[in-house]
């Protein structure tokens, strides 16, 4: 399955040219389904049908699934209390009734995840269209499948399971009760969830489309996101520029936003494959509003960025590290050795990565930043590297 990933800085028409894109991808006759995240339904109104929580028919073809984050996340807790009933009762806790559970920070990012596992999983649809917050928000949901995991592994590791008949007896040596089984069964449940989701977004056939309009503001945030899906791994398809003026218009207060826009345009070019999506002088609403946008196809995937170990051991006695990171800037990056860890920190953004298997028996010898790349250096540990004899 296909899967475009649609973000962009707010007000850029992000969810409209998502709409107009899934539609676009099913009018090609390709079953198309469209997720959106907007509480209000900002989706619907594009489309001009109204979607929630129960997947509806836009279009021959289309389909458009809006979750409602409270209720997974009342199915969620009810379940978990069911769970962990033995030691609430201990506790003496008050369990509480779904119907006066409120969703809390970061459902309605949990509840997108779970929908866009679930869709890829499904197998009913050729092409997956999802409408992702803003780029900011975006950027740390795509990041939350990777990072929480590692926060499992930390915390409940999957080796310690294989104690669990000597569970007890640990506990009345330690003198501390020792997590629960069913913590480690849910721990297991979760870590293939959130593998299932990190799979997705790491397919060879998932991309990112970022939507900006061309000016100073969005040429800041495009320069960001960049920079933040660099990080994660994650290349644009393309770059949809949105909203652009006529070149030609008898309007004369137009000649400055016109020659602004061309500007940011030629820049953006040197960089991306940019598409331009015109202004249609109107809010679009509607299947012929959407289709008179001509938005780009989806295409063939993006390429994913490779990481790749260049071996220097000959030349230079070190093995380099290469990272792409367009649009960072030297004095924002960070780099810290931890174990067999890398801790990487670019600008607002920062990620924890595993190092290669050859790289954990060296030691870290300086980076440089070098045309938009990362290039750290590592040389080899005496003590564990294999001795000429």
């Amino acid at each position: 399955m296909r899967t475009i990933l649609i973000t962009g800085p707010g007000g850029s028409g992000r969810t409209t040219l998502a709409a107009a894109t899934a539609l676009a991808a099913a009018a090609e006759g390709t079953d198309t389904l469209v997720l959106g995240t907007d509480r209000t339904d900002t989706l619907g109104a594009a489309l001009g049908v109204k979607t929630g929580p129960v997947p509806v028919e836009a279009a021959p073809h289309l389909t458009a699934w809006r979750p409602d984050a409270a209720q997974d996340f009342r199915r969620d807790l009810t379940a978990l209390q069911d769970r962990a009933s033995s030691a609430l009762d201990l506790l003496g806790a008050s369990r509480l009734d779904p119907e006066e559970l409120t969703p809390l920070p970061g459902a309605e990012e949990l509840a997108l995840l779970r929908a866009l596992r679930d869709a890829a999983l499904s197998e009913k649809y050729d092409t997956l269209v999802v409408d992702l917050p803003p780029a900011p928000q975006a950027l740390a949901l795509l990041a939350l499948p990777e990072e929480l995991r590692r926060y499992l592994r930390r915390l409940l590791p999957p080796e310690r399971q294989a104690a669990r008949a000597l569970r007890p007896v640990l506990g009345r040596l330690a003198g501390v009760p020792m997590p629960a089984e069913w913590l480690y069964d849910a721990a297991a449940r979760w870590d293939l969830e959130l593998a299932a989701v990190e799979a997705v977004v790491a397919d060879r056939d998932t991309a990112v489309r970022l939507v900006a309009e061309p000016g100073p503001a969005g040429a800041d945030a495009l320069r960001t996101a960049g920079l933040g899906l660099a990080l994660r791994g994650l290349r644009t398809d393309i770059v949809v520029a949105n909203r652009v003026l006529p070149e030609a218009s008898p309007d004369t207060w137009l000649a400055g936003p016109v020659a602004q826009q061309r500007k940011t345009l030629e820049e953006w070019r040197e960089s991306y494959d940019v598409r331009t999506v015109a202004h249609l002088g109107r809010d679009p609403r509607g299947t012929d509003d959407l289709t008179a946008l001509a938005v780009p196809a989806v295409g063939q995937p993006a390429t994913r960025a490779d990481w790749p170990v260049t071996d220097r051991l000959g030349e230079d006695g070190v093995l380099v590290w290469r990272i792409p990171l367009p649009g960072a800037i030297r004095e924002e990056l960070d780099l810290v050795r931890r174990g067999d860890e890398l801790v990487v920190t670019a600008g607002r953004f920062r990620r924890i990565v595993p190092l290669p298997s050859v790289l954990r028996r060296c030691t870290v010898d300086g980076a440089a930043l070098r045309d938009g790349e990362l290039h750290i250096r590592f040389a080899p540990d005496a003590k564990q590297w294999p001795q000429n004899r």
